[in-house]
């Protein structure tokens, strides 16, 4: 799952260089125009493999060089079919899947139901060390492909795929799983070609995909440069010729270099520029919904923040926070009071529930001083909320919050502000559990649906649950939801389940993110998806 610690304030250093890859058509077909444009970019954690990218700088590639069997609609964020003709069940365990003929890689191999369940078992296989193992995990058979620490792994393969025809294979999950299609959107979830296989490192500095774009060359620290691939099959082939990805690891270059026609598009308004970015801007200056919210989470393995009468503390801090000041003068409105765990790009119909935190998400200076010390008071006295120092605007929100924080509860000390140097220690630092306080936390989600903002984050050791939050009746909830084969029931289920999370304060929401861009006049129908990525296909330039 993307964290929102991976998104994208957070630039990482690529695992490999990608070279040359000529594996692509050219500019000429491809759109409206051949012509390329220049976005904003940082270089990607790992490697392009699908089951490896957890970051949105990589996750924007592989959207652009891959299709899978579902993709969501770039407006509505709903899962469509792409390269799925069905996927079928009776019992939400077990679904047929065929795809759609036609359809071939950029190399010209043929997409078959092989190249998805290669490409799963390989994601799931503790020997490939894969960052995405976890999507697989609902799948038959993945304790025996991706055991438990100290486990011996005892198989290669799912035993629940099956390849059953050249377009068919079947799915069977280890428990009931209404909305699984929905999920398959997820660039983790993408076929891949023999030659992923056969030569695996070759691969690696030449990757080829089924997508609208191939790689054309890649210098680390410096520019991916994609090309429209003019022989694609699919319904939304590119509008232009190309994409330069250039690296930046400072947006505020990125936008001085857009105003001055050095860049065509920047997907990350630095919060510095935000007071005049209308101004620079105008009507080309993009301030959408994503499906992000920031949170404060807490360390439960600590005991002093487990203890009884913590969850009041935790309340209490909450109320102690003026979000709407903080989103008004900080983020210009580019962020959203939140209040609840999901995002209200879900809508309604999809389990956003707008007021579910309540009275605890509004600020109340004196019930807040109320709350922490009918709760016992601060752990030692004081809060220390651990960010990353190196990347985002990070130091300014935190520094806000904790004004807020010492305002409502009258100490100039109550609450502090702990930086981290850098992400790379911060994650760390979170993974060896070494926290002692709350600490930057936040989620930009897979795919919309309300599971994906409650299950990775809340469940019992679930893959993003950073915290080792854990409640009995929370995760009883989340599988009747899973199980639920009504759709609307089950979201009611995850809202229930939500409630208990608000209930402990498992985790302060803080403020819904919108995504946020601006581009050059050479471009035309730019839009950010509710991702807060670039519908970089449909973009056309002058």
């Amino acid at each position: 799952m993307r964290r929102a610690t991976h998104a994208t304030w957070a630039v990482c250093a690529v695992a490999a260089t990608l070279v040359a890859t000529a594996c692509g058509g050219g500019v000429g077909s491809a759109g409206d125009s051949g012509a390329v444009l220049s976005s904003s970019w940082g270089d990607p954690q790992n490697p392009l493999e699908p089951a490896n990218t957890n970051e949105v700088q990589g996750g924007k590639v592989l959207d652009m060089i891959f299709r899978g069997l579902k993709k969501y609609n770039p407006e509505t964020g709903k899962a469509e079919d792409m390269l799925a003709e069905s996927i079928e069940t009776t019992d939400s365990r077990n679904f047929t899947v065929t795809i759609k003929d036609g359809w071939t890689f950029s190399n010209g191999e043929p997409v078959t139901a092989r190249s998805f369940v290669d490409a799963w078992n390989y994601g799931a296989s503790l020997k490939n060390n894969q960052r995405n193992a976890y999507f697989f995990s609902y799948i038959e058979g993945y304790d025996k492909v991706h055991p438990e620490d100290g486990d011996k792994q005892s198989a290669d393969t799912l035993s629940g795929l099956k390849v059953t025809g050249d377009r068919t294979f079947t799915v069977r999950l280890s428990q009931k799983f209404s909305t699984f299609p929905d999920t398959l959107g997820y660039p983790a979830f993408a076929p891949l070609p023999r030659a992923f296989f056969e030569d695996h490192d070759a691969w690696l500095s030449r990757p080829v995909g089924n997508g609208p774009y191939s790689v054309d060359s890649y210098i680390r620290g410096s520019q991916m440069s994609l090309r429209a691939w003019d022989a694609y099959p699919g319904p939304d082939k590119a509008q232009n010729g190309g994409v330069d990805l250039k690296v930046y690891t400072d947006n505020n270059t990125a936008y001085t270099d857009l105003l001055a026609g050095n860049l065509d598009l920047v997907d990350d308004v630095p919060a510095s520029q935000l007071k005049n970015v209308r101004n620079d801007l105008g009507d080309r200056y993009l301030n959408t919904p994503a499906g992000i919210l920031q949170t404060l989470a807490f360390p439960y393995y600590d005991r002093n923040w487990n203890r009884p009468g913590m969850d009041k503390v935790r309340k209490g801090l909450s109320r102690a926070i003026d979000r709407k000041q903080i989103t008004e003068t900080i983020f210009h409105k580019t962020r959203t009071p939140a209040t609840d765990w999901t995002s209200p790009v879900l809508g309604e119909e999809g389990g956003y529930k707008p007021g579910l935190c309540g009275q605890w998400c509004e600020y109340d200076a004196a019930e807040a001083k109320k709350l922490v010390r009918e709760g016992g008071g601060l752990p030692g006295g004081q809060v220390r909320i651990t960010y990353n120092a190196d990347t985002g605007s990070h130091k300014q929100w935190v520094d806000a919050v904790c004004n807020s924080i010492n305002n409502a509860l009258d100490n100039d000390h109550a609450c502090v502000g702990n930086p981290i140097g850098t992400f790379a220690d911060f994650r760390s630092q979170i993974t060896d559990r070494k926290m002692a306080g709350p600490f930057r936390a936040g989620w930009q989600m897979d795919y919309p649906l309300i599971q994906n903002f409650l299950q990775p984050l809340y469940y019992t050791n679930a893959s993003s649950n950073d915290g080792k939050w854990s409640d009995q009746k929370f995760d009883d909830l989340v599988d009747r939801a899973n199980a639920e084969s009504d759709t609307a029931k089950a979201i009611k289920t995850f809202q229930q389940a939500q409630e208990v999370v608000r209930d402990n304060m498992a985790a302060i929401p803080l403020w819904y993110q919108n995504g946020s861009a601006g581009y050059s006049e050479r471009l035309s129908d730019v839009k950010l998806n509710p991702f807060s990525v670039p519908v970089y296909d449909q973009i056309k330039v002058s």
